[in-house]
């Protein structure tokens, strides 16, 4: 498995009452990892950044050069 060091601040693009955005954080939180929550239903320039790479599901995960989005235990557990 290889892992990504991630030395930049981890950002979920979250909204509220979804289920894969808590699940992530929770997975973040379990890893001990630092992140920040930016809330997309309150944020429109941060929808757009997440647009503009392509996603229209949240969450959305920003971690150094790698992103995803939905719950991803596989890309969390890649985290160090």
């Amino acid at each position: 498995m290889t892992t990504q060091n991630t030395t930049d601040t981890i950002i979920v693009y979250s909204k509220p009452a979804c289920v894969q955005c808590t699940a992530t954080t929770r997975a973040l939180d379990a890893k001990g990892l630092s992140y920040d929550v930016i809330d997309l239903t309150q944020d429109d320039d941060a929808m757009s950044r997440v647009a503009g790479l392509g996603y229209r599901q949240a969450p959305v995960v920003v971690a150094g050069d790698d992103h995803w989005s939905g719950f991803r235990p596989d890309m969390i557990a890649r985290l160090v």
